[in-house]
């Protein structure tokens, strides 16, 4: 029973004496080829050595038969597993093969060296994946401009025609001209007015309509340009969307109630029967 425990506890420490030497020669391996500090090659007296002070083997004394036969069937299995040559001065070096020190590489370093290996591919993707998504992104802001541009003029000419019909009116106490920077500020919200090409084309849209003035107006003091409404103008576009439906709307009750009385008028009369 004790040569069969025996037996077993050297196969345990071979064993973890082949997994040791293995991580430490591919981790100093792996460091060289990522970092340039480690090593490749390690001659077999460094290995020996570094076994002798292994926690599996330093209870037992280095004279010890145990002690030796362990390290022996270690250094052949790491000859069977490590990559080997013969130095020039006849020392034996082992080295961890390069498949298997790619297992033991940073995932930070083995991510570099794919990069650095595709280069030549993932430049030009990048370029063209960049530079379709700033034409889409530009595409989309000019869509954007020329959309909430128009919408956001059609709100000042409605608003700029109602200040100037009502000051229109008798005893009216409002004045015809609006303020643009007010009328700005009452229109865009805090997040447009950072974005200053917005109310540029709306500025643009109101400078190419001859049915609004603008001129510089003295207001409490400042100097400020101001926009009015020529009343003796057209109707803004919202009012004549708003004339064109109510016509509309008026014409097809015009026309329904003229089909109604036509249909009451050809219903035949009831007939009364004699008997």
């Amino acid at each position: 029973m004790g040569a069969h425990f025996q037996i077993y506890v050297n196969l345990v420490q071979e064993t973890e004496n082949l997994e040791w030497v293995e991580n430490h020669l591919c981790e100093a391996y792996a460091d060289f080829l990522c970092y340039g500090t480690g090593i490749i090659w390690v001659q077999e007296d460094d290995i020996l050595n570094d076994l002798d002070g292994h926690q599996l083997l330093e209870n037992y004394g280095s004279d010890n038969p145990a002690h030796v036969y362990t390290k022996m069937k270690a250094m052949e299995s790491i000859s069977g597993v490590l990559q080997t040559r013969t130095n020039a001065n006849g020392k034996k070096e082992f080295k961890c093969p390069d498949l298997l020190v790619e297992h033991y590489k940073p995932f930070t370093c083995q991510l570099q060296q794919w990069i650095s290996e595709h280069a030549l591919v993932i430049v030009p993707v990048c370029a063209l994946v960049v530079g379709f998504s700033f034409l889409v992104w530009k595409i989309r802001r000019r869509w954007y401009l020329s959309t909430r541009g128009e919408e956001l003029y059609h709100q000042v000419c409605d608003i700029l025609e109602e200040s100037a019909l009502m000051s229109k009116r008798v005893n009216a106490e409002c004045e015809p001209w609006v303020v643009a920077s007010r009328l700005r500020d009452h229109l865009l919200s805090p997040k447009e007015r950072k974005d200053p090409v917005i109310w540029k084309k709306v500025e643009d849209l109101v400078q190419e309509d001859s049915r609004v003035d603008r001129y510089p107006k003295l207001v409490k003091g400042e100097s400020k340009v101001v926009w009015e409404w020529q009343v003796e103008g057209s109707l803004s576009s919202g009012r004549m969307r708003k004339k064109v439906e109510s016509s509309k709307l008026k014409s097809n009750d015009d026309i329904k109630e003229h089909f109604d009385k036509e249909r009451h008028e050809l219903k035949p009369e009831p007939k009364i029967l004699m008997f």
